[in-house]
């Protein structure tokens, strides 16, 4: 990249994350009670097997025998409806961050120098838009959804245990400091794991990218044997790094299994003790016991949403870092009208970024309004380099380029832009109509006569007659169903 990464901290970027889903507070609000809701229908409906083990099979309560199907049903079609308001909302939440986050990114793009998409191969910037952005939408709603309903089941399940028999709730004094170690020690690993997978699937996508692109050049050069080998050390990097993730994952489970175990394992220890069997009824055992073995899966997958926080984090600093990337520089305050077209180079020396010999050096070059002027020379001799410099895609590193008297960066971008035609060395189409292709951009609102005689004056109108629907055929991506000449 074209500048240094910034140390950021986690909360900071965290914070600047779940900023996107302001907009949509109203959904979310909703979303947390659907959460609230349906942790605390599964802790109450632990809370119910004391009464349902002691009131209906040992005491055989009538009251407690016709009510207690009621309330199981009441506490499941809650928290049934209650899953489906969480789980839409924090949906329609993440789909939202992430369409916002990859239209900045997007739109950032649109406004970066020449030197940034020189300096990163563009797998990393595709790779952005498709792939970095949807890790934020873990971050942003899916690790908030776990993070409040198994939260707050761990307390809930918690306060059961203490509710009705803190002398077993000592179990706990085992479990949840361990599982907390366990949790630091997997996020770290995560962490730094999840940075390597996102550089790495960047290069999948430009290996890719670059063998599509140039797959008639692959098959002439036989080039097939080299560019699958190729392909297949990157895709190897990613599931040996994606491996990992899930070894990680998988000893971070096994551990908290294990220490589940010995917890539940120290709760029957404590329970059965003599002293204390003649006083705890099986319901309280059990119900004590149950809340224990709900904890765990809260716990497991308070370990486990680690790897999609830190993925989602890892992700959000890369593409806070783009779209905070300055734009190209425009302090012009001259709006070009229409221009007479006299240019001066005086001294103009130009060094392209991480180069050591400069492309252009002491260049001074008239071109007069009116008359046409050819650059010729050797490949590599810096004509590109030269003629890149008008629309201010590079700026000189000395010297000055003159534009009718005034210095091009005088002014307003936009404005000199608007007296270029470009064409350049490779044949840049999109995926859109004839028609959109020849008037686009700022020239979109030209009529279809002025689009035809464009297209008569480059010979163009004869093969486009031809074509299905004329000026409204589409033509394919980079004019891929258009021959060579016909691009042109």
């Amino acid at each position: 990249m074209s500048t240094p990464r910034t140390k950021v901290g986690t909360w900071t970027t965290y914070k600047r994350l779940l900023g996107y889903t302001k907009a949509y507070s109203s959904v979310g609000i909703f979303a947390i009670l659907g959460m609230i809701v349906d942790a605390g229908a599964l802790v109450l409906f632990t809370k119910l097997i004391k009464p349902l083990l002691d009131d209906i099979f040992v005491n055989k309560d009538p009251y407690t025998i016709f009510w207690m199907p009621i309330w199981i049903i009441v506490i499941f079609s809650a928290r049934g409806v209650a899953s489906f308001v969480t789980d839409y909302g924090m949906a329609y939440i993440a789909r939202n961050v992430v369409q916002k986050i990859r239209t900045e990114v997007f739109d950032t793009y649109l406004r970066m120098t020449s030197a940034f998409f020189a300096n990163e191969p563009s797998g990393h910037q595709v790779a952005r838009i498709t792939y970095t952005s949807e890790q934020v939408a873990a971050a942003s709603t899916d690790a908030v959804k776990v993070a409040i309903i198994d939260g707050l089941s761990v307390i809930g399940f918690a306060s059961v245990m203490i509710y009705y028999s803190p002398y077993l709730a000592m179990a706990l004094l085992l479990l949840v400091p361990a599982v907390g170690m366990v949790a630091t020690v997997v996020s770290r690993r995560y962490r730094r794991i999840s940075r390597r997978i996102q550089a790495m699937m960047g290069s999948v996508n430009g290996t890719v990218e670059e063998t599509i692109g140039g797959q008639r050049e692959v098959k002439i050069y036989g080039g097939q044997a080299y560019e699958s080998k190729r392909f297949f050390d990157v895709a190897d990097s990613t599931r040996r790094l994606n491996l990992k993730v899930a070894s990680t994952g998988a000893l971070s489970t096994a551990t908290i299994q294990t220490l589940a175990g010995l917890a539940l394992a120290l709760i029957v220890f404590l329970g059965t003790r003599q002293a204390v069997l003649h006083d705890m009824t099986a319901g309280t055992f059990f119900s004590v016991l149950s809340a224990m073995g709900a904890i765990l899966p809260s716990l497991k997958r308070l370990t486990s949403v680690q790897s999609n926080i830190q993925r989602g984090l890892v992700a959000a600093e890369d593409l806070f870092e783009i779209i905070d990337t300055p734009p190209e520089e425009d302090k012009g305050t001259l709006v070009a009208e229409r221009t007479r077209g006299d240019i001066r180079f005086e001294a103009v020396e130009m060094t392209y970024p991480k180069a050591q010999t400069p492309a252009l050096r002491g260049i001074d070059l008239h071109c007069a309004r009116g008359t046409v002027t050819a650059l010729v020379g050797r490949s590599g001799s810096g004509k590109s380099t030269l003629v890149s410099l008008l629309p201010r895609f590079y700026e000189p590193g000395a010297g000055d380029i003159l534009l009718d008297g005034h210095k091009l960066a005088d002014y307003t971008l936009g404005s000199l832009r608007r007296q270029i035609a470009w064409v350049g060395q490779n044949v840049i189409l999109f995926d859109d109509t004839v028609a959109r292709n020849i008037a686009y951009g700022e020239l979109e609102g030209a009529s279809e006569a002025e689009i035809i005689a464009a297209a008569e004056a480059a010979n163009a109108m004869e093969f486009i007659r031809r074509m299905p629907e004329g000026l409204n055929s589409r033509i394919g991506q980079s004019g891929g169903q258009l021959s060579g000449g016909q691009r042109q």
